[in-house]
């Protein structure tokens, strides 16, 4: 093996070595709340073919491909068939074809399958004509090849130029997403799994203890996140590090400089979502109030953004057709609370990053109901084609389940206005997300608690 791999393949010496030395595994040794993802029980083990998995940079691809090298060791893979190479140490699709090629030679043939992990695969100029090749002449026919990569415009586009080569597993592309507020509540463990279960059945029927822990850990959701790093510098120091928000604001605008994009276009463009989150808004409109004064200019960068799972667009909805209507204002939002937070502090640094955290909730209510929509609306774009109603009036949520759609209110105010109402109230299938700890009716119009509703969805999908 080339020696520049070694430190990440310690597996090869021995499994403690591994646990103990590599730096990924290392690193959670250290941590307070150790996160195991479910997509860890979902990769395969044993079945030949291509998979990906895809994410925002920073979000634990890396250390997932550890946990799992762990997890099918442990399930008697044989250590000698397992490689991990990193994509940062080769250049092209030529070294990669011979490092892979290399690789597979010094294997024993009668260890089958093999298992090939290529982590951050896009940083390889052509990669997917060295996988195509690599492919067509046979050489990954017993191979079980893993490859993550943070962009996912290119992985996906990358992916449709080797059809019929990914092998026959139901599933071959996942994708590792923040953790989900019901994720967080079971790493934190401040309510027991069974307390979950019980808050998920009960209902309205829950203690006000069990709803008040609920809502607290919502609180503090709505301040790191799903993203671990932020979780654990609550957990340990009670706020979030400096050396954290840097940490990933530098992710945001290095890859942006990487794609030769400006930094000064990059900067007037968060601001501008920030400043216009939730709200409705076209390309032209958005050109019109900032320093970047072409539309295209804008869809290209928020395109990138939203490829790096920075940002979301959510698409009104042509409700005959269940699709976006193309013509009509999008919503633009963070793709989690804290990449909000960490994006904010970059553009309004201060003397404690901690503190200007805060303000958004304490001095703005309206800016923390802007978090809180985009909190449920990353949840369930998750799991379902998300949009938004635009008629008359607005419906914040719309996603497509069962072929129909289902509309949701997310309402994080002390009180509701009739007007607000007006156009769900239209649908016999609505239902208002408030901020009281307690469901119920408002004009005929079911309620549930925002915080419980997420547990629920968490839940349920885990059970599926």
């Amino acid at each position: 093996m080339d020696i520049r791999f070694s430190p990440h393949n310690l597996h090869l010496e021995s499994l403690d070595i591994f646990v103990q030395q590599d730096p990924n595994l290392r690193a959670l040794l250290n941590q307070k709340l150790v996160h195991k993802s479910s997509l860890l029980d979902e990769l395969p083990q044993g079945e030949p073919g291509i998979y990906t998995i895809t994410g925002g940079r920073q979000i634990g691809k890396t250390t997932l491909l550890k946990q799992w090298m762990v997890q099918i060791i442990k399930n008697n893979t044989p250590t000698e068939s397992i490689t991990y190479l990193t994509g940062e140490l080769i250049d092209d699709h030529h070294a990669l074809v011979r490092i892979v090629m290399d690789s597979l030679k010094e294997k024993s043939r009668y260890l089958l399958p093999q298992y090939l992990l290529i982590d951050e695969i896009t940083y390889i100029r052509n990669w997917d004509k060295g996988i195509k090749y690599l492919a067509d002449t046979g050489l990954l026919e017993n191979v079980v090849l893993v490859l993550t990569g943070s962009d996912l415009v290119v992985i996906k586009e990358a992916r449709m130029r080797f059809p019929g080569r990914r092998g026959v597993s139901d599933n071959v592309d996942f994708h590792l997403f923040p953790l989900s507020f019901y994720e967080y509540l079971k790493l934190n463990n401040r309510i027991t799994s069974d307390e979950i279960c019980n808050l998920v059945k009960a209902g309205a029927s829950a203690s006000k203890g069990q709803i008040t822990i609920l809502y607290a850990e919502f609180e503090s959701y709505l301040i790191h996140g799903g993203f671990l790093t932020a979780i654990n510098d609550m957990a340990v120091h009670n706020r979030i590090l400096p050396a954290t928000f840097a940490t990933y604001s530098d992710w945001i605008r290095g890859d942006m400089l990487k794609r030769n994009k400006q930094e000064h276009n990059l900067k007037d463009l968060l601001s501008g979502v920030i400043k216009r989150i939730g709200s409705q808004i076209t390309w032209n409109a958005l050109s019109r109030d900032l320093t970047i004064d072409h539309p295209k200019t804008i869809s290209d960068y928020i395109e990138i953004l939203q490829s790096m799972d920075v940002l979301y667009v959510q698409s009104a909805l042509l409700e005959n057709k269940l699709a976006a209507a193309p013509k009509k204002a999008k919503k633009v939002i963070f793709s989690d609370p804290f990449i909000y937070h960490a994006t904010n502090a970059w553009l309004n640094p201060c003397k404690d990053p901690f503190e200007m955290l805060l303000r958004p909730q304490i001095d703005s209510p309206e800016s923390c109901s802007k978090i809180v929509e985009s909190c449920v609306v990353n949840h369930y774009q998750r799991k379902y084609p998300v949009f938004y109603i635009k008629a008359k009036a607005e419906v914040d949520i719309a996603y497509i389940d069962k072929k129909r759609f289902w509309p949701l209110e997310v309402k994080w105010t002390g009180q509701l206005r009739p007007k607000e109402l007006k156009q769900i109230s239209k649908y016999s299938n609505g239902k208002i997300l408030t901020k009281s700890y307690t469901p119920g009716k408002i004009q005929g119009i079911p309620t549930e608690p925002i915080p419980l509703n997420l547990l629920r969805l968490g839940y349920v999908d885990r059970q599926e």
